[in-house]
Formats: C-alpha cells, sequence, structure tokens
C-alpha cells in the first residue's frame, strides 16, 4: 500500500514514518509514502502557493495550479513504481467532507492506498477541488490548522489493517469504531487566476456586490450541507439557526442534488 501526501509541511509525516505501529510496518515495507510540495510547483521567487479570495472575506485560499501539478506528479510516481494504469483516488482533508470511518479505512487497503491532499489557510480553491479531487474527507465537525493531522489518522488507520502489520491480527477486526456557527458547511472558495483551465469564478463573488456575496455563499453553504451532511440541516433546524428565506432555499432544492454542482 502506498500513500501519497500533497502538504506544505512534508516534515510532518516522519511521525508515521518513524514511530509505532505505523514506523514499524513501514521500516518492514509493508506500505510506502511519498511527499509532494506545492511550493515545488511556483514560478515566483516568493514560491506563492495562496491568495486572497474573490468576493472578500477572511484568509487566504491556496491555489488550483501548484495542487494540480503536485497530484499531476504524484499519480505518475505511482504509475511508475505500482504498474498502475489508473490513476489514484485522491482524497481532500476538509472539514466540508464525508465522515471518515473505518469503511474508508478498509476501502484503502482493498485500492492500495491514495493520494491525500492537505489543506491550509481559509480552504482551497474549489477549480482544483472540481478537477482532481475525489472526495473530501473528515474526520469530524471540528477545524484545525491543516489536513496534516487528519493526514496522519487515516494513513494510521489504514496501515494498522494490513496483514502483519499488528501482532495480534484479532486486534484490528476486534476495534471500535467549526463548521461555522449556523452549524453549516462552508461554501466553495475561489482566488486568481480569474481564469483556470477554461473555468471561471461565479460572475457574484467579481461583482463587489456584498450583499448580494453574502446571500450566493448562504446559499451554496445550504445545498454542499443538504448534500453532504444532511445531519447538520436537521441540526441548525432544530437549534432555530435557519431563517425563512434558508427553507424557502432547501425546498427549492431537487431531490438528491448532486454535491459541487454550485450555480456559475
Amino acid at each position: 500500500m502506498r500513500f501519497d501526501i500533497v502538504s506544505l509541511f512534508p516534515e510532518s509525516f516522519d511521525i508515521v514514518r518513524s514511530l509505532g505501529v505505523t514506523g514499524r510496518a513501514y521500516a518492514r515495507r509493508l506500505w510506502s509514502l511519498a511527499v509532494w510540495n506545492p511550493r515545488d510547483y511556483t514560478t515566483d521567487v516568493h514560491r506563492t502557493v495562496d491568495d486572497r479570495p474573490y468576493g472578500g472575506g477572511p484568509g487566504m485560499v491556496m491555489m488550483a495550479e501548484p495542487l494540480e501539478h503536485a497530484v499531476g506528479d504524484a499519480q505518475a510516481a505511482r504509475r511508475s513504481a505500482l504498474g498502475n494504469t489508473r490513476d489514484a483516488a485522491v482524497f481532500l482533508m476538509s472539514p466540508a467532507g464525508r465522515r471518515f470511518d473505518q469503511r474508508c479505512a478498509a476501502r484503502l487497503v482493498d485500492e492500495g492506498g491514495a493520494i491525500l491532499v492537505c489543506g491550509r489557510y481559509e480552504g482551497v480553491d474549489q477549480r482544483f477541488v472540481d478537477r482532481c479531487v475525489t472526495e473530501p474527507w473528515s474526520l469530524g465537525d471540528f477545524v484545525l490548522s491543516g489536513g496534516e493531522i487528519p493526514a496522519m489518522a487515516i494513513i494510521d488507520s489504514a496501515v494498522r489493517l494490513l496483514p502483519g502489520v499488528l501482532h495480534d491480527p484479532d486486534s484490528a477486526r476486534e476495534d471500535s469504531f467549526n463548521t461555522a456557527l449556523s452549524g453549516l458547511l462552508d461554501s466553495p472558495h475561489y482566488t486568481r487566476p480569474e481564469q483556470y483551465r477554461g473555468q471561471g469564478v461565479p460572475s457574484i463573488l467579481l461583482s463587489g456586490h456584498h450583499a448580494n456575496i453574502a446571500v450566493w455563499r448562504r446559499e451554496q453553504s445550504l445545498r454542499l450541507t443538504a448534500a453532504q451532511r444532511p445531519d447538520l440541516i436537521r441540526q441548525a433546524r432544530e437549534r432555530g439557526l435557519l431563517s425563512a428565506a434558508d427553507e424557502a432555499f432547501l425546498r427549492s432544492l431537487p431531490v438528491n442534488h448532486p454535491p459541487g454542482t454550485a450555480n456559475r
């Protein structure tokens, strides 16, 4: 099993390669790991990987191109090393993702690993997500400074399922299994460039009309949450955090609306 990690902090993963169960398994070559730094795919002297979000707001957003190039090299290296003809799944560590569980760990073992992308700052450009990410994954409803810790947790959970990793093979079989104040998932993020490989930024974010932008972001947040975490919609409703406008928008959504199809 092989993991490829896209991270601004490659040294973080020395832990899983050198310590504990995963470290011992790594020394025995039961699994392998390569880390790809998006800064290595920048062209400016400052090695810039982030920029201000279109539409305003706090924080910075990771740019699409360095991330996509890193994923591309990771895919090529995996094909060469493993003799695969198909690309590996790419999972983005994100609080907006599907809740990671034991079934996900077993899937990683079955598929021989994956590429894990560790976000930082306020988020990543949605166009990278649309183009390169198989699925976003989350450890739970809390916020960390970056995706490195979730990625290490995911690696640990999968490696320990490999045959021969644990001294007692029954151990793995017997294991148990901020969002915003509104309790909803965040809306998609975009940053420079305005046009990226034929895909533009939603026009509302370029309008400068902050009230309309706020409405758009709220609606995309509702759309994404309804598609990926309907339990959070129910919790927000029970807590009285949904307005009449929110409820009207939710009623307008088609049933089983697929995620990642926000209005452009």
